[in-house]
């Protein structure tokens, strides 16, 4: 079968192209970029695409049954207009893109983050309510719209499924992403402390391999929970120092604490250009929900592995592609080690 993934030289999509090859797929691979990294393979065929740009698109698709839909932009400000546009008009246009060329099924990959987490019973699902309110931050609100934008088009025809990942980590990734690169950090020995807090985690191969049963199981306009376990990143920290043999993190930091300092700190953060220290970064921690993935489970077939085996497989990736050199945050905060990040 031909299939397409938009982003697919990213942290995500360069484990769906691994798993897609995998189950003998040929696959269009649509980036602006190819990077050393990516996969070389017979069945796979790069091309460079804007995903705001329809006919450019549509051309990709021709002939391809399945699109993979993975573009998107991170971040942790209250507002930037280039995510929002990313986040939900390029949703619009590419699943136009995929209508117009006759693609017979559309899967979006959006976030976790697309559901308000301050939930009154602690547990986000499928009926959860969405991320309306103004005051969460912008890539909450974009990805709940870019679902709205992508409901748009499944009303006009597109046979279309929608996946909300949690927070993703683990091999492959040659990034590194936030979480993985403060995993690496502690792996490193350079983590002193961290925050407290639990959130769940999802191994990016079962991501991958969730993406994929949707595409084969999932139901027309459905929304699919891709969670993982609910792990407290202090124990994770110390987990992968433990299997370095190197020092490992001492204490957490409470919330409360973290509540007091981030007001002062975040300004200094946007003066050095970063988004990390910020009160988006800590939101989720202090909602701490429960992610019910049991949709997803019966209706697809998902299974993700334990943290335990990704933490161990992380460790070994790391080492075999010698990415265990120094790690420190781009803009060199000094605080920024001790701090989370936003999830996919």
């Amino acid at each position: 079968m031909k299939v397409a993934v938009t982003g697919a030289a990213g942290f995500v999509g360069t484990n769906l192209v691994n798993q897609l090859v995998a189950d003998g797929h040929d696959v269009v691979a649509i980036d602006r970029v190819s990077p050393a990294h990516c996969l070389d393979h017979p069945q796979v065929t790069w091309t460079s695409a804007d995903i705001f740009d329809q006919d450019a698109l549509a051309a990709a698709f021709d002939g391809v049954d399945t699109v993979y839909h993975l573009v998107a932009m991170i971040t942790l400000k209250q507002q930037d207009e280039l995510a929002w546009r990313v986040n939900t008009e390029g949703v619009a246009s590419t699943a136009r893109a995929a209508l117009a060329a006759g693609v017979r099924r559309f899967v979006h990959c959006s976030s976790i983050h697309s559901f308000d987490q301050y939930t009154d019973n602690g547990v986000v699902d499928e009926t959860s309510p969405r991320s309306e309110d103004p005051a969460l931050p912008v890539y909450d609100r974009s990805k709940w719209a870019g679902e709205q934008e992508l409901r748009k088009v499944i009303a006009d025809g597109l046979d279309a499924v929608i996946c909300n990942p949690t927070g993703v980590y683990g091999p492959v990734d040659h990034g590194l992403s936030r979480i993985n690169g403060m995993l690496r950090d502690a792996a490193q020995g350079k983590v002193p402390m961290f925050v407290e807090g639990n959130f769940d985690l999802v191994d990016v191969r079962d991501v991958a391999k969730g993406l994929t049963l949707a595409a084969e199981r999932g139901v027309t306009g459905e929304n699919y929970l891709l969670g993982g376990e609910q792990v407290r990143l202090f124990d994770a920290m110390r987990t992968v120092a433990e299997l370095c043999g190197r020092f490992r993190p001492l204490f957490a930091v409470p919330l409360s604490v973290l509540k007091v300092v981030v007001p002062i700190a975040e300004p200094i953060s946007h003066l050095f250009g970063s988004d990390l220290v910020s009160r988006a970064s800590i939101a989720a921690l202090v909602a701490q929900p429960t992610v019910d993935i049991e949709k997803a489970k019966a209706e697809l077939g998902y299974e993700p592995r334990s943290s335990a085996d990704t933490l161990a497989d992380l460790v070994s990736f790391l080492c075999d592609t010698k990415q265990m050199g120094s790690a420190r945050p781009k803009s060199g905060l000094p605080f920024e080690s001790v701090l989370p990040v936003t999830v996919a």
